[in-house]
């Protein structure tokens, strides 16, 4: 494999201490030994892939699924939770201006049906992941940006959504009390632990047929008679149609198209121990809205069913264990700032995983050009419970050779190149100064 952080990135510091680990034991998907023959080759074994797996098995579609490490290694398994519009970083006015007026409308309208497809898997499927939150709450970090809030809802609501706006004044009483200026709601979406739904996801697609293998990393693909070859630790794989769905964990090689087309980015989350009513009440926070502020490099969080307070950003450009104990220590000290009644409220976990960046700040989900029967979903921006989900919904259409029922926008079927090849990290830091100076 070649990657573009070094090797701790992707080794098992990062995502030590994961609270989610201790909330579902992990299911044990056997080794792929040997040679196997399958319709569908899924390499990735996160919210991507395990949709593709189930959509397809549940058509009739013979499938399996390689995941390099145990279910739930990656990002799947360790992210913050939300299932919420998004999966783009592009405003509205910016995906209009670049790809069309209807290209934008349809890309909108994908992610909610992104949010509904995840709720519709969880009631079909009867998952129980702890879900909670009527929709998710943007919360402004200063006053200009209340006043951008406070300008949207109006023109939301004009635009007949159903939003709700508070002013500063009336955040104590919501259980929105903290560093904050106004909020501003919209009533789509929901949070949930993303483990028992990734895992629950994979009871489903097991049961309809499809075939998950852990432990068993793509070490490299090879156009083959009748399809490609699948070499992986144990085992090779031959399928005519092959799946990439390894988002912020891909590697510049698997395949050779993707090299230079997606831009891992860390994230980095923590929990505290179950509050008290005392501390709840202390601080003023007892929603149990999902929320994230107005920053560029935003914070987000929300309090669980079970009391614990979840709180993640954006950040760590590098990867080491001193990086990695940096970027947590700060994590911390933004906590502490913006609820300072919890300074000393115990953090229990922490923990950072790869989010996964475009160049065009849109998702991609499609085929892989020059490469017949191979097909492609990732970069979410942070979104993935929802759009990963989503994405592979649409993969398992397009696998099919079927135009996708859902909707299916222009804007998501093009990835062009960063520059600067597998140095393209440089990027990063002065664009993390742009928008750490923006606010």
């Amino acid at each position: 494999m070649r990657r573009i952080f070094s090797g701790y990135a992707y080794g098992p510091g990062p995502r030590s201490n994961c609270w989610w680990d201790e909330t579902v034991p992990a299911p044990d998907w056997p080794v792929l030994e040997g040679e196997a023959i399958t319709d569908v080759a899924i390499i990735g074994g996160g919210f991507t892939g395990v949709s593709a797996a189930l959509h397809l098995a549940g058509s009739g579609v013979s499938v399996a699924l390689l995941e390099a490490e145990t279910p739930g290694w990656g990002a799947s398994g360790r992210n913050g939770g939300f299932c919420c519009l998004g999966g783009s970083k592009l405003s509205g006015t910016a995906m209009r201006r670049l790809f069309g007026s209807s290209a934008a409308d349809v890309y909108e309208a994908s992610e909610e049906a992104a949010v509904h497809l995840v709720h519709e898997l969880l009631s079909s499927h009867g998952i129980a992941a702890d879900t909670h939150s009527r929709g998710e709450t943007q919360l402004a970090h200063s006053e200009k940006a209340a006043r951008r809030l406070s300008a949207q809802a109006e023109e939301l609501q004009r635009a007949g959504e159903e939003v709700e706006f508070l002013a500063r004044r009336q955040l104590a009483d919501h259980g929105l009390n903290g560093s904050f200026h106004a909020a501003l709601t919209t009533p789509v979406g929901f949070a949930l632990n993303p483990r028992k739904y990734l895992f629950g996801l994979a009871a489903a697609a097991g049961k309809a047929g499809a075939r998950l293998f852990q432990n068993s990393p793509a070490l490299s693909i090879k156009q083959a008679a009748g399809g490609y070859k699948i070499e992986t630790n144990k085992g090779i794989l031959r399928a005519p149609k092959v799946v990439i769905a390894t988002n912020g964990y891909s590697s510049e090689d698997l395949p050779e198209w993707l090299a230079g087309r997606y831009m891992p980015a860390q994230s980095t989350v923590m929990v505290t121990h179950p509050l008290t009513e005392a501390e709840l009440q202390a601080q003023g926070w007892f929603s149990q809205q999902m929320a994230y502020d107005t920053r560029h490099l935003l914070h987000y969080f929300r309090l669980m069913p079970d009391r614990r307070f979840l709180f993640g950003m954006r950040g760590g450009l590098l990867a080491s264990p001193r990086a990695e104990a940096g970027i947590r220590h700060k994590l911390r000290q933004d906590f502490e700032a913006m609820f300072p009644e919890w300074r000393n409220v115990e953090t229990t976990h922490c923990w950072s995983g790869m989010v996964c960046l475009s160049r065009n700040l849109v998702p991609f989900i499609g085929p892989v050009p020059e490469s017949p029967g191979m097909f492609a979903g990732l970069c979410y921006h942070g979104n993935g419970v929802a759009m990963g989900s989503y994405a592979g919904r649409i993969l398992s259409d397009l696998v099919q050779g079927c135009r996708p029922e859902l909707p299916y926008s222009p804007a998501v079927q093009k990835m062009p190149r960063f520059p600067f090849g597998r140095a393209r990290r440089v990027l990063m830091p002065p664009a993390y100064a742009v928008l750490g100076l923006m606010g």
